[in-house]
């Protein structure tokens, strides 16, 4: 137990909560069975959230848990950093020395942002992949010290916390997979306004089905006058129960207050207001109670004693007297680690500092800023920078606040808190004018600011601009996540610029426009890059230049992929060389690899992209690195090698929770989850889409990843779900932004429910506003999709009256569309072929020729869905014709083969449409010969030379190999590995060969020496 959890408290009866204590007692046991417990804990302010945690921690610790309290720190109207998260931590690596070191071992530098002690923080490039990282060091540093004991971490007053730890508690949340931890975080529920910050993470906390919320209601007239027996230690009066009960509407706290003011013959002194009833006990102090209370009011949530002695004036017995009289009238209350004081209520702390007078108010934080530079270990190390700056300001010292608040924003963007850092430098410019001009000449760039905006000067001899300032807080807004703050600063950036003429920092801040723009989903961001363009137009080279073009070549390609982008990709490279922009290079030639890939120059531009990535591991850029490693895989899938790309992405994966970069791996699980649905592993893929959207921060992730459940629904037959998830996915990606990547897909999603549902006119809309946007270089894999669904749309409803008018111009658009559509790669051929049969079966003229040709282009691809499906079409035209016993067989093997795949992926319409058309044709897809048990292979379908197969896959050998040994060619080989995959309905030759393995089909001296 880390802290007293005989904490005082007026009523010595635990009233009520049974069932809030017994949803907090089950999740403390189902975290001793190593299922992490996330609880939000709600409820008025003094309805009883304390009391509730106080009694929980009391039975956690008498069954062996190990608990952990930090409380969210108010200063002033703001929050420090990391605060509770850096108490528990604190605690935690006191109480459990050996489990600390052995999970924090080799991160110490890094944890050192959430815990000074540690050590000197490491330094690292401003960007938001640092807050990632320390975000991820810090969840597993939990499940690490979890790993054997259950711990408690208790997280208080989440109304006060700050943008940083809302962040991290949201991440830990998401994130947590392991470990004997509870977390439980408490808050206020009447302060959380509609523009509370903390308002959107709870919405968001409670999509979460591992997250519990607890919602503490008011107590009833039985519970109050328990409640008020308790603390009177007799029988109440009836009368004086309902009084009580009606004035405080069953606040736990407020029975408190009213029930001891009437113990204490003060009744008639209270009024109906609520700040009188908080302030009349503190009234009936001693002055020098009274003065010292009010003192700590203003010193914040927790005020250490050796600050509150230099601040208050009393000599050290009158103090401590003073004190006592506070804490024996429970107005204050010691600290859990004993060297400082707090109010017992923060509502009565409120009352107490809004009772101050202004100029009291002001000279009170002036005494503690003096003391504080006087003597700075006055406070905590990692408190010191933030509370100087926050006495100073609420003192209105401009002299001396601006610097302090300039030291305090460049804490925070080391310890990655840009919340903290934005609102900081906010206030840096509203001192910037009155702070006196020799304070603001001696103030430096190069001190204060991580972003440069280039003005031709020497960052370390130049004073520090309003300019600067302004450039510094438009990307920690950008960063964290106020894109509207940002973008109001980045205007008044550019009309400051305009009377001033600097082109190259303009087109910087009309870069960072750019980028807010789309976030903010107010448009694509071009015309923003486009006159960032024209500014650096004619200009020598320079870091903005090379950025700018790396810019406008990434939208391109996702926009417009074409000549311009590649263009403008090239010189963005060949600009960054010459100024040495190292990263700005890596990030440009990685944009140039998959225009390449885009433009048919697949294995230049896959070898490109891969060079950018092994450099960027190698020189430590994390970011260009978890770009590689979602757009290299997204191109490897647009050419048809799906298990190279798992096996990248599965390597991505690895590396971006090791960095802690969160929005790279949330495109990775997405870009996993199409990978995985080609494979044929769609339970995985489902996983890796439910990860996308545990991971994604931003709207455009998010609705990738619904659209893939939305496509995977779509293919097992549940419209319903998968309109609704289209529906969703939709809003995600809005209109604002239209990129081919995320309109095609809509599109072919879109088309398959329309038709699904019967609603083949709606399919043929969406068919032609998608041929309205065209297939840009690069959307093969997308467009290929569109016109296969389209046409396979139509071919169904051939026999549809109603299908007959307009059909005409839809075949001729599909068919111009087929004939213009690039293939580039073997996959994309295949499907060219493929929609191309399906165009024939509308106008009935489709053959098993023809289909025949389709299944073996597919069975040299590994995608088992689609080969079940064009087996199943090769199995109908087999029958359709005047078929003799051996083409019936075939189509009876056919339809076998595509069942099976069927009923393992939950392929419901393929399954139906194989039964029935194995029904109509009086086929028997499965059964047994009477008298005669099937071994093994037999019940699965194995024909005697797909066994031999088998048992060589088994021994390890390859394609060529089995083909060698067998006197078969590599292809036919290949045909027969398929074959044995849909039959043992598995996705790989490993899983092929744990099948056979587990069934004991080949005694292990059969499967010869491995090669």
């Amino acid at each position: 137990m880390l802290w007293p959890v005989e904490t005082r408290s007026v009523s010595p009866v635990f009233v009520g909560r049974s069932d809030e204590l017994g949803a907090l007692d089950e999740a403390l046991t189902r975290a001793g069975a190593a299922e992490p417990q996330a609880l939000l804990l709600g409820g008025e302010a003094g309805v009883g959230k304390t009391r509730l945690v106080e009694e929980f921690a009391t039975a956690a610790c008498r069954r062996g848990a190990v608990v952990a309290l930090g409380g969210c720190v108010e200063i002033g109207a703001d929050g420090l950093p990391f605060a509770p998260f850096s108490s528990a931590l604190r605690t935690l690596r006191a109480v459990l020395p050996d489990e600390w070191a052995a999970a924090a071992a080799g991160q110490e530098e890094e944890l050192a942002r959430l815990l000074p002690e540690l050590g000197e923080a490491t330094t690292s490039r401003h960007d938001e992949q640092g807050t990632a990282r320390l975000f991820e060091l810090a969840a597993r540093l939990l499940e690490r010290i979890a790993a054997d004991r259950t711990v408690v971490l208790v997280l208080e007053d989440l109304h006060w916390s700050d943008a940083s730890t809302r962040h991290l508690l949201a991440y830990l949340l998401r994130t947590l997979r392991t470990g004997r931890l509870v977390v439980l975080a408490t808050y206020r529920s009447d302060d959380i306004h509609r523009r509370h910050p903390l308002r959107p993470l709870l919405a968001e906390l409670d999509r979460l089905r591992t997250v519990h919320r607890l919602e503490l209601a008011r107590f009833t007239r039985e519970e109050v006058g328990r409640q008020i027996a308790g603390i009177l230690a007799a029988e109440p009066d009836p009368a004086q129960v309902d009084e009580i009960f009606d004035r405080s509407d069953g606040n736990a706290f407020f029975v408190e207050e009213l029930a001891v003011a009437g113990a204490e013959s003060c009744r008639t002194g209270l009024t109906d207001s609520l700040r009188d009833l908080l302030l009349v006990r503190v009234e009936a102090l001693p002055e020098s109670a009274q003065r010292v209370a009010r003192v700590v009011a203003e010193g914040g949530s927790t005020v250490e004693y050796r600050l509150l002695e230099a601040v208050a004036g009393l000599a050290e017995d009158d103090l401590i007297e003073a004190l006592r009289a506070a804490v024996g009238a429970n107005i204050l209350t010691p600290t859990p680690a004993g060297d400082g004081y707090r109010f017992r209520h923060s509502l009565v702390r409120e009352a107490v500092a809004d009772d101050l007078l202004p100029g009291e108010r002001s000279r009170l934080n002036r005494r503690y800023a003096e003391a504080l530079e006087a003597d700075p270990t006055l406070v905590p190390a990692d408190a010191r920078v933030t509370r100087l700056a926050s006495y100073w300001y609420q003192a209105h010292d401009p002299a001396k606040a601006l610097p302090a608040v300039l030291d305090a924003s460049v804490v925070a963007r080391r310890r990655h808190a840009y919340s903290e850092q934005l609102r900081l430098l906010e206030r840096a410019m509203e001192l910037w004018d009155t702070a006196p001009e020799e304070i603001r000449a001696a103030l430096r760039p190069v001190d204060y600011t991580d972003v440069y905006p280039p003005c031709g000067c020497d960052p370390a001899t130049t004073p520090l601009r309003y300019l600067d300032l302004m450039a510094e807080a438009a990307v920690a807004g950008r960063f964290c996540g106020e894109r509207e703050r940002a973008l109001k600063i980045t205007k008044k950036a550019l009309r400051i610029l305009e009377e001033e003429g600097d082109q190259l920092r303009a087109a910087w801040f009309w870069v960072q426009r750019s980028r807010l723009v789309q976030a903010l989903a107010r448009g694509d961001g071009w015309q923003e890059l486009g006159t960032a363009q024209d500014l650096v137009r004619g200009l020598p080279p320079s870091e903005v230049h090379a950025d700018v073009l790396a810019n406008v070549a990434a939208w391109s390609m996702l926009h417009e992929p074409g000549p311009e982008a590649f263009a403008a990709a090239e010189r963005a490279v060949e600009y960054a060389r010459m100024v040495g922009a190292r990263e700005i290079e890596l990030n440009a030639r990685l944009t140039l690899g998959g225009l390449m890939v885009d433009a048919g120059d697949v294995e230049a531009g896959l070898t490109e992209m891969a060079r950018v990535k092994k450099a960027a591991l190698q020189e430590g850029v994390a970011h260009v690195a978890g770009r590689a490693y979602v757009n290299l895989p997204s191109e490897l899938e647009a050419v048809g090698r799906s298990r190279e790309a798992v096996a990248l992405l599965r390597e991505g994966l690895a590396f971006t929770r090791r960095f802690g970069l969160l929005d790279p791996e949330a495109w990775i699980w997405d870009n996993l989850s199409d990978s995985l649905y080609t494979l044929g592993q769609w339970e995985e893929a489902a996983e890796a889409a439910a990860g996308a959207l545990g991971s994604a921060a931003g709207a455009k992730p998010r609705g990738s990843s619904v659209l893939r459940l939305a496509h995977l629904a779509l293919a097992r037959g549940d419209l319903a779900e998968a309109g609704r998830q289209l529906s969703v996915a939709r809003a995600h990606l809005g209109t604002h932004d239209p990129m081919p990547e995320q309109w095609l897909p809509v599109a072919r999603v879109t088309i398959g429910v329309a038709a699904g549902e019967g609603r083949l006119l709606d399919a043929r809309a969406e068919l032609h506003r998608a041929l309205e946007g065209g297939f840009p270089p690069g959307t093969q894999r997308y467009g290929w999709s569109v016109l296969l669904a389209a046409a396979t749309a139509e071919a169904d409803a051939r026999a549809l009256p109603a299908a007959a008018d307009g059909r005409k111009e839809v075949l001729d658009r599909l068919a111009e569309a087929v004939r213009k559509l690039a293939t580039g790669a073997p996959v994309w051929q295949a499907y060219e072929r493929w929609t191309r049969a399906e165009l024939h079966r509308v106008h009935g003229t489709d053959t098993a020729a023809l289909w025949s040709d389709v299944v073996t282009d597919f069975e040299t691809l590994d995608r088992p869905y689609d080969l079940a499906r064009v087996r199943r079409r090769l199995a109908q035209a087999l029958l359709e014709q005047a078929a003799g016993d051996e083409e019936r067989e075939r189509a009876r093997e056919l339809l076998r083969l595509a069942g099976a795949v069927a009923a393992h992926l939950g392929a419901r319409p393929l399954a139906d449409a194989v039964a029935l058309l194995a029904q109509r044709a009086r086929l028997t897809l499965t059964g047994k010969t009477p008298g005669r048990a099937l071994d093994p292979a037999e019940s699965l379908g194995l024909t005697s030379r797909e066994r031999d197969v088998l048992r060589l896959v088994s021994a390890g050998r390859t394609n060529r190999q089995i083909a060698e040994e067998l006197f078969i060619s590599p292809k036919t080989a290949s045909v027969h590995v398929s074959n044995i995959l849909g039959k043992l309905g598995v996705a790989g030759r490993g899983e092929a060969a744990a099948v056979a393995h587990r069934l004991g089909l080949f005694p292990v001296e059969a499967l010869g020496p491995t090669r």
